[in-house]
């Protein structure tokens, strides 16, 4: 009897023992926690800002309402960050992530170092959906997309899997645009300044990012926007789509598949294998604070466009471009590689 009541008092300390983290509810789980939002640039870069502003909100609808701490990680277009999220940060809620939108397509199409599969990502929504175009000085005398084809354009970027290298290379080997791509900038910020130095003579990246460095160089006429690289023409932009300077429809296609990634916005993740109710409610806490009053306000007087999308739409919209046929994508991946 005494060996039996020794044996059931121990099976009941390893069942408590064994008992998973995954049976506390969200709230008792985040209650006193502090979480660490992995931003895949560097501070004061549009993502990071994004992060930042969300980081002040979206805690009180987290339930627990823990401390969110924003912690940056730079390097390689947001690879350095994505790799660390999916390989070594804790799996249980505690860390998430902002990083490009550009990170699923570059693990789909398989190019170096994407150690990560986007697809295994719990994707809890975008705060901003934006529009890609491309600039030029008004002084180079590129005046509209034809000029591409007969005048070389010397854009800056900052490295593979970046929307500023990618796309200017992909114009360039797909549609034969002539695009010289010269690498090593810290980000946008760092191209714009030299388009203003007279260094470089033009840079692809988001319209609302170049509207918030540049704006007053685009209202005063240094800069021009030449083309946006969606398929379908952006009104208040008034000028043509890329898709126009398609000639078949591979090249449509392949356009296509790069553009998708401007359907992801600013994407907030969290890293895999977390516990379901625990991304639920961190999707719940995104589609509030998205609806909040003072985040709403805060990001106006930000100049920051708020057009939200949820993490179901964005886990959709990267499922669709994982399933088209692999030949594409490969032909997709090779046209944004510099041609030996």
């Amino acid at each position: 009897m005494a060996i039996s009541m020794r044996a059931l008092a121990l099976f009941a300390c390893c069942a408590v023992a064994a008992t998973p983290l995954r049976a506390q509810s969200p709230a008792d789980f985040y209650k006193g926690k502090q979480l660490r939002l992995i931003v895949g640039t560097e501070a004061g870069q549009d993502y990071d800002t994004w992060a930042r502003l969300l980081a002040r909100h979206m805690r009180q609808y987290i339930p627990g309402n823990p401390a969110i701490v924003v912690e940056n990680m730079p390097g390689a277009g947001s690879l350095i960050g994505t790799n660390y999220l999916y390989n070594k940060a804790p799996q249980d809620g505690s860390a998430l992530g902002l990083v490009s939108r550009n990170i699923p397509n570059y693990a789909i199409m398989r190019q170096p170092n994407a150690n990560y599969d986007p697809l295994k990502f719990n994707w809890i929504g975008s705060p901003e959906i934006t529009h890609r175009g491309c600039y030029a000085r008004s002084d180079t005398g590129i005046k509209s997309p034809e000029d591409l084809f007969a005048r070389e354009l010397v854009v800056g970027g900052d490295g593979a899997g970046t929307a500023l290298t990618e796309t200017p290379l992909l114009l360039k080997n797909l549609l034969g645009m002539k695009f010289k791509v010269i690498d090593g900038y810290k980000g946008a910020t760092g191209v714009i300044l030299a388009m203003e130095r007279g260094e470089l003579e033009g840079i692809c990246q988001t319209t609302t990012a170049f509207a918030g460095t540049a704006q007053r160089l685009l209202d005063d006429g240094t800069f021009r926007i030449l083309f946006t690289t969606e398929r379908e023409p952006v009104p208040e932009l008034k000028v043509p789509t890329v898709f126009a300077y398609a000639k078949t429809e591979e090249q449509r296609q392949i356009l296509q598949v790069h553009a998708s990634s401007l359907e992801l916005g600013r994407p907030f993740l969290a890293p895999p294998n977390v516990p379901s109710e625990r991304v639920a409610a961190l999707r719940q806490a995104f589609d509030a604070t998205m609806k909040d009053p003072s985040f709403l306000a805060e990001a106006k007087q930000m100049n920051l466009q708020v057009e939200a999308r949820t993490g179901e739409a964005i886990a959709a919209a990267i499922r669709s471009v994982a399933a088209l046929p692999p030949e594409l994508i490969a032909k997709a991946a090779q046209m944004t590689r510099n041609q030996r």
